[in-house]
């Protein structure tokens, strides 16, 4: 097929490579434009702006698709079909009317379930048993579009926001080549999504990170996992803000906040209900440590009230 890519962020990477491997001839790479970076505010190339250049790929990085003349000279491609992941910009009416098959989308969810920007950090969060990738044609709707393909994986303990993102990343690009595939044999027909089990994943904000030790210490432990590596999950204490990288559910009793010490070294601290053990930490600009090491740095003695930050409101 001649295809048009759009996507910008690691999570686009693998479904790009697996389409030039899959055979498609990709005309164009759509993805953001280069912004300044780190210390140096150096610009840098987003990472599918970088694997496309490495392909020997046409990249293009226009700030808007608002305009008349995008607009044509997406339609001057010719395309049988675009795929978009991740790719930051909104679809107007007459990029998605463009390619003969459409715009095909990749999207970190079991659809309707986590529609929005941030469904693999929620569905950890909620504590889902499981997750997914769906391919699906996109409207003008937020993730609406009628859906193509889907495929599964549990949400394990261990995962994390990274480890879940790669795994999907990896299973949204054999996806996207299988949905491909199923539409040019035109054995694959879109189901539109039901009207039941609607959830948006709304936006992470830094400040939702916060560690609000007054709510369940489950809750607590799934924000960690959820919230790694960005934006990270902290606390207050002795006028620095403690990265908490990662955590373990354990019993204790006493006031929301309270520190004790374990026999082997590690804090825990009381929550709303039950307590969080306290694995890996980490002061401003300093490397991460276990708990136990950091603790020989910084003092944070058994019978220490950790602050209660005022309380979040989320979107609806």
């Amino acid at each position: 097929m001649r295809i048009g890519f759009l996507g910008t962020s690691k999570f686009a990477v693998p479904a790009l490579q697996a389409l030039v491997d899959a055979g498609h001839d990709v005309v164009a790479v759509y993805t953001r434009a280069p912004r300044p970076a780190g210390r140096g505010q150096q610009e840098r190339k987003t990472p599918v702006h970088l694997l496309a250049e490495k392909l020997g790929l046409s990249v293009r990085t226009p700030g808007t698709l608002k305009t008349d003349e995008e607009a044509a000279a997406f339609a001057a491609l010719d395309l049988d079909a675009a795929v978009v992941v991740s790719y930051g910009h909104i679809l107007t009416k007459p990029f998605l009317a463009a390619p003969v098959l459409g715009c095909l989308n990749i999207h970190g969810s079991l659809l309707p379930r986590w529609r929005g920007a941030a469904p693999i950090h929620r569905a950890i969060l909620a504590g889902d048993a499981e997750t997914g990738v769906t391919t699906m044609r996109m409207d003008e709707g937020l993730d609406t579009g009628p859906m193509l393909l889907a495929e599964r994986t549990p949400i394990s303990a261990a995962d994390t926001a990274e480890t879940v993102h790669d795994r999907l990343a990896t299973m949204g690009a054999t996806l996207i080549v299988s949905t491909l595939d199923g539409l040019m044999r035109r054995s694959l027909e879109p189901v539109p999504q039901p009207n039941e089990g609607v959830t948006y994943a709304h936006k992470l904000g830094k400040e939702e990170g916060v560690l609000d030790w007054r709510r369940p210490a489950v809750e607590l432990e799934r924000k960690v996992r959820a919230f790694h590596p960005w934006p990270g999950t902290s606390f207050s204490y002795a006028g620095e803000q403690i990265k908490v990288l990662a955590a373990a559910l354990t019993l204790v009793g006493g006031a929301a906040g309270t520190v004790t010490i374990s026999r082997d070294g590690f804090p825990v601290v009381a929550c709303g209900v039950g307590g969080l053990r306290l694995l890996r930490l980490q002061r401003p600009g300093k490397s991460p440590q276990a708990a136990e090491a950091f603790l020989r740095g910084f003092a944070l003695p058994s019978g220490t009230v950790l602050p209660l930050p005022a309380a979040l409101s989320l979107p609806a």
